[in-house]
């Protein structure tokens, strides 16, 4: 509980030697958005000075429309890693959701019930999942890595081959688009994302079930010695997380003409390197929602500008793989450092 603080910045006559440049710099460093938002600075910067098209209007009308999908996957993966477990998962849980969604919603039921049956459906495989990390005390990895395999073959099957055309309205509802500042386009999810992520905030910050939340991921011995139902909070941990696949599973139908079973296959990696460049621990018990915010913007701006410059996608992958790399290390030193 206590990592979820931000460690002191040291007094001024102790550190800096009286330079309140380098006191303000100490500051800066011990901020844990100074990481993310100096990334996403950089990657601007760069972007913008290599490419043509990077610093348009119309380009970032399409960043905030990728940042989306990412963004909200990347929250209900930070409740898991707060809990010091990982998600592996997520991604094919949303694209579950938009099949069944998609194909319940061109046919057979009204829309707003195919919505709610994918919601129920999403939230519903993530409660199993952690009734399996709570009940039979399986590691969180083990446990998404068989439901993503699981998932993986179940979309296929349930899908035959073929994609759902997604029919227009409620489904579509968080992709329409409105004008901000001029030509940049939001779309209705951006405000569903901004409440949904005020939402967690609120709950993590400003609750008691968000301080067992962290005393969990801290140390999760220690937090069921102090009265904490440790196995009820991990459960709910994993439901709400599957509710915000759902919402992802909204919002990616309002991006996308087509639920198809092979979308979004690199949103696991995507959440993970959000949720860790955002500063929340991947050894649980230290971040939160604003970091991941920025996290994925990071993440998004990256794969843009990357793409802007012509880079080949595996190589892409590359460079966040190594995002993800660079980001667990300086947390790991960071860690040790504190201990």
């Amino acid at each position: 509980m206590t990592a979820t603080q931000t460690p002191p910045a040291p007094a001024p006559e102790t550190t800096a030697a009286g330079s309140p440049l380098k006191s303000a710099a100490v500051r800066a460093l011990g901020n844990s958005a100074a990481g993310p938002l100096a990334a996403l600075a950089i990657a601007i910067a760069v972007f913008a000075l290599s490419t043509d098209t990077f610093f348009t209007i119309d380009n970032g009308s399409l960043i905030v429309q990728q940042f989306l999908v990412v963004g909200t996957l990347a929250l209900g993966q930070t409740l898991i890693i707060l809990t010091a477990g990982i998600d592996l998962a997520n991604a094919a849980i949303m694209v579950l959701g938009t099949l069944v969604i998609a194909r319940l919603g061109q046919h057979t039921l009204p829309a707003g019930v195919a919505l709610v049956v994918g919601i129920l459906l999403c939230t519903a495989i993530g409660g199993l999942a952690g009734a399996f990390v709570t009940r039979l005390r399986l590691p969180p990895f083990i446990v998404t890595l068989g439901v993503l395999s699981v998932l993986t073959a179940v979309s296929q099957l349930f899908a035959g081959g073929e994609s759902f055309s997604v029919p227009p309205g409620l489904l579509t509802f968080l992709g329409e688009r409105s004008y901000l500042f001029g030509r940049i386009e939001v779309t209705y999810g951006m405000g569903v994302m901004l409440v949904l992520g005020l939402g967690l905030w609120f709950l993590l910050t400003q609750t008691s079930w968000g301080r067992s939340v962290y005393a969990v991921g801290d140390d999760e011995e220690a937090a069921r010695l102090t009265g904490i139902n440790t196995r009820r909070t991990l459960l709910s941990v994993y439901v709400l997380a599957g509710f915000v696949y759902a919402i992802g599973a909204w919002q990616a139908l309002g991006r996308i003409p087509n639920a198809d079973p092979n979308a979004f296959q690199t949103g696991n990696l995507d959440s993970i390197t959000a949720v860790v460049i955002g500063g929340t621990s991947l050894f649980g018990g230290r971040g939160g929602i604003p970091g991941t915010v920025l996290g994925a913007l990071v993440v998004t701006v990256l794969s843009n500008g990357l793409t802007q410059a012509g880079i080949d996608s595996l190589y892409q992958q590359v460079a966040t793989g190594i995002l993800v790399i660079t980001a667990v290390a300086v947390d790991r030193v960071v860690r040790r450092r504190a201990a």
